[in-house]
């Protein structure tokens, strides 16, 4: 519950109907190669694990993002200036959102995720620390169309995209996404976004397959997830991790491969899989600024400013909603 303020706090149960899930996962699993959405990976334990991933020293995405936060918050917040709403599109764990609203002093938030459990519970953290400000969380597909509450509509939009999540997507349907995200920003709208750059391999490939095996076990999870929302009969111990980084695409890839023959039942239907066939389940794009500047404009966004870590390893950009794109 919200503390005794005056503040608000207004939970929004948007979450896609298990009938959609379904049908999204089979037509996956039907593909000529077998596939499962990203999204999945984030159930209550998935978030979790994603958060010790964060925390693993081959991991370098979210400790260099955050360097970048520390050196750079309190130029963003100039050019935003107070009294914004602030949306956070796949919102986690609050580590980095708590720096955003600290150096910006929104007048809103809306954190939005799949996940319900954890959403919630992160947003009621933050609306103990934050007494003022007012949280409207929203358990959504943020890769949807996203209906944001009345209230917030004479408010700026700030859209907040860290972690490099954009690289799940295809290019092409990046572009859709960041697209959606303008539209629902609106005019002067701004996106604070964090894109992970191209490097070495072996640094890429060590940060999605660590020494310690979290980020197998974030993988493996998507299973187990699907096996409670649609009361599949997945074996996670009959998969293993596997993660490589294609040169030509400019992505790292995951996959889940079989360690057998096997049938998976799932919404009364059964899909064989046979040994050593993987189920593709993340691409994660790494993007040059000239490259990403490019997909940004495509979307309708213009740079109004970004940085690079000294070793280049990563990007925090500030976008402006171009005023052609409205």
């Amino acid at each position: 519950m919200k503390p005794n303020t005056s503040a608000q706090f207004l939970y929004t149960d948007s979450q896609p109907a298990e009938q959609d899930i379904l049908a999204e996962v089979l037509a996956g699993l039907r593909a000529s190669q077998l596939s499962i959405s990203p999204k999945y990976f984030y159930d209550e334990r998935g978030s979790q694990l994603f958060e010790a991933i964060t925390k693993l020293p081959e991991y370098y995405v979210t400790r260099t993002e955050l360097s970048l936060f520390d050196e750079h918050l309190s130029d963003i917040a100039e050019v935003i200036g107070p009294d914004c709403c602030v949306i956070e599109y796949g919102s986690g764990s609050t580590l980095k959102i708590r720096r955003v609203l600290s150096a910006l002093r929104p007048a809103a938030y809306v954190p939005v995720d799949i996940s319900g459990d954890y959403l919630l519970e992160g947003a009621q953290r933050l609306a103990e620390d934050f007494a003022e400000l007012d949280i409207f969380p929203i358990c959504a597909d943020f890769t949807q169309h996203l209906a944001l509450p009345e209230a917030l509509s004479s408010l700026s939009k700030v859209g907040f995209f860290p972690g490099s999540s954009i690289g799940n997507f295809e290019p092409e349907h990046a572009a859709e996404f960041m697209r959606r995200v303008n539209t629902t920003l609106g005019p002067e709208g701004l996106l604070l976004i964090g894109v992970d750059c191209k490097k070495d391999v072996k640094i890429l490939e060590a940060a999605y397959d660590d020494s310690e095996g979290v980020t197998a076990q974030f993988n493996l999870n998507a299973l187990s997830n699907l096996n409670l929302k649609l009361g599949a009969n997945f074996r996670p111990d009959r998969f293993e991790h596997v993660a490589r980084y294609n040169e030509s695409l400019g992505c790292i890839q995951m996959f889940l491969r079989s360690s057998c023959y096997q049938e998976v039942t799932l919404g009364g239907h059964t899909i064989e899989i046979q040994e050593g066939q993987a189920i593709h389940t993340e691409n994660s794009y790494k993007y040059f600024p000239e490259e990403f500047l490019a997909l940004a404009a495509e979307a309708g966004f213009a740079p109004a400013q970004y940085w690079l870590d000294d070793q280049q390893h990563f990007g925090l950009y500030l976008l402006r909603v171009a005023p052609e794109a409205n």
